[in-house]
């Protein structure tokens, strides 16, 4: 907020102008620039500034295919509905989309997409570094590897950023989604990485803003927000996996012992900071609503799909039945948590389920 403060009074240029204050901005745009590129890994020239995850996902998907018409896509059904509606609305365009195959633990199977390639040597991979709902991580890395020449990989980063070591060169792939607000930045911005070699048709039409991928007046306030949360995260990466793992691990050992509780993906490598349960003979959303009222904020799954009386996608595709999927809450813990939250959290879920 100190960062972004002067941005939304004092500063107000648009950063495309010529005179001081339109100057100004500008610097303040490539500095957040330079701040998103290194936690990335990347070079600053590297980042395209968008309006969040979901528009990152889209100029991925979308802009390749619109420059390699009609596109080979390879998606996983446990993505976020970003890649999966867009990739569903490119293949009602002309699109060939291949589905990849996960397992019970919510992995993604390597062999899946060399049984795809082998059918189809060229087109875009879009994996997830690590699941928004189950936390589980990705063999990205491992999939790239297999990629061939004529195979593009993008990688969604949003839910793994600040929560795990980012090298965009060591995963292998030529494009990468980052979002503010999962790393404690503003709402509304967030950011596509490009291997600038690759060839991608923007979404917008304007002006030359962002190398003329995505036109339109840049939101300095909320990219001076991003950039100086990346900056922290980096920062502060490694000390808060450590403790979020430690807390992770109280939550499971307390969830363990209420009967009918079940971790997802429980054996899977997982992001220390999410734990996805399920607790049998419940219904998900009002499990969340009987929790608010004990003043305790979880989610029924992705908070992009709230409100929908679907069972969770991803755990439909690890294998389990609807029901059961219905059932499941996301706890994320933050770094405004503590111990004593986690012993409100099971005292709350222990209350509610009859058990006190």
């Amino acid at each position: 907020m100190e960062a972004m403060q002067p941005f939304l009074s004092r500063f107000y240029g648009n950063p495309s102008a010529l005179h001081r204050l339109g100057r100004m901005s500008r610097d303040a745009v490539e500095q957040a620039r330079a701040q998103v590129a290194s936690l990335a890994g990347v070079q600053p020239k590297q980042v395209i500034f968008t309006s969040g995850g979901t528009e990152a996902n889209n100029l991925a998907l979308q802009g390749w295919c619109l420059a390699n018409p009609p596109g080979q896509l390879f998606i996983s059904p446990i993505e976020h509905s970003s890649v999966i509606k867009t990739g569903e609305a490119l293949a009602r365009r002309g699109a060939k989309l291949h589905w990849l195959a996960v397992d019970e633990q919510g992995r993604l199977e390597p062999d899946s997409l060399l049984e795809g390639l082998r059918r189809c040597p060229a087109g875009l991979v879009s994996c997830m570094l690590a699941n928004n709902e189950t936390g589980v991580i990705q063999p990205v890395a491992e999939l790239a590897g297999l990629a061939g020449k004529e195979v593009v990989v993008h990688s969604d980063a949003v839910q793994a950023a600040g929560r795990m070591a980012l090298d965009f060169s060591a995963l292998g792939v030529h494009m990468m989604s980052l979002s503010a607000h999962k790393i404690y930045g503003p709402k509304g911005v967030g950011a596509l990485i490009v291997e600038r070699s690759l060839v991608l048709q923007p979404l917008l039409y304007g002006g030359g803003q962002e190398w003329g991928l995505r036109a339109g007046t840049e939101n300095v306030a909320g990219i001076v927000g991003f950039g100086k949360a990346a900056e922290l995260a980096l920062a502060e990466q490694k000390a808060s996996a450590s403790r979020l793992e430690k807390l992770r691990q109280i939550l499971e050992a307390g969830l363990e012992e209420i009967p009918g509780a079940v971790v997802i993906a429980s054996s899977a490598r997982r992001l220390p900071n999410t734990v996805q349960v399920v607790v049998e003979g419940m219904d998900g959303e009002m499990l969340v609503m009987a929790l608010d009222r004990e003043k305790i904020a979880v989610s029924s799954g992705s908070a992009c799909s709230s409100g929908t009386t679907e069972p969770s996608h991803v755990l439909t595709a690890m294998g389990l039945p609807q029901e059961e999927a219905r059932g499941a809450i996301r706890i994320s813990l933050g770094k405004q948590n503590t111990f004593e939250d986690i012993e409100c959290f099971l005292r709350g879920l222990r209350k509610i389920l009859g058990l006190t």
